[in-house]
C-alpha cells in the first residue's frame, strides 16, 4: 500500500465533482481535488517516489508500480508556465513533503480558471481507491491509500 498525502492545504473535491471531464470521469485514475484556499502556495509531492514528470501546471511521482499525478488546476495548460515556478527535477528521488512547484492560484482564478488541485492514481480502475479525507484538510494529510 502507498500511502497518498496532501500536496497543499484546501478543501476537499469528490473526483465526480471535478469540472473537467475527463478527471472527473476517472480516465486518468481516482483521486480526489483539493479547492486551494491560499492565493500563493507551494504545492509538494504526494508520495515518496522518483519525479518522472515536472511541468509548471503538472507533475508525476513514481513509486514502484504507483504513479501519482498531480496537476494544478483546471485548463492551466493555456497558461504555458505563466505564473508558475516548477522546484523539482525530473529524474529526481523525492520524499512526501518534498516542495514541487510554486503558483499563485489566486491570480488564476482571478483569470476566471479553475485552480482546483487534481490528485489521482494514475492508471488505476475508477473508483479503485479509497477516499479517506472529507471537508478541509492540511498539507500532509493522508488522502488516500493505492
Amino acid at each position: 500500500m502507498t500511502d497518498v498525502v496532501a500536496p497543499c492545504s484546501g478543501r476537499i473535491v469528490p473526483i465526480e465533482k471535478i469540472s473537467d471531464p475527463v478527471f472527473s470521469a476517472q480516465m486518468l485514475g481516482p483521486g480526489v481535488g483539493i479547492a486551494p484556499e491560499a492565493s500563493e502556495m507551494t504545492v509538494v509531492a504526494p508520495i515518496a517516489g522518483r519525479v518522472v514528470k515536472a511541468m509548471p501546471h503538472a507533475f508525476v511521482v513514481m513509486a514502484g508500480s504507483v504513479g501519482v499525478l498531480t496537476h494544478l488546476g483546471i485548463d492551466t495548460v493555456q497558461l504555458q508556465g505563466e505564473g508558475f515556478t516548477v522546484l523539482a527535477d525530473e529524474g529526481k528521488a523525492v520524499q512526501a513533503g518534498d516542495p514541487m512547484v510554486r503558483w499563485r492560484p489566486g491570480a488564476v482564478a482571478a483569470r476566471g480558471i479553475d485552480p482546483t488541485v487534481i490528485v489521482v492514481a494514475m492508471d488505476r480502475p475508477a473508483g479503485s481507491v479509497e477516499v479517506l479525507a472529507e471537508g478541509p484538510v492540511v498539507e500532509g494529510d493522508l488522502l488516500f491509500r493505492v
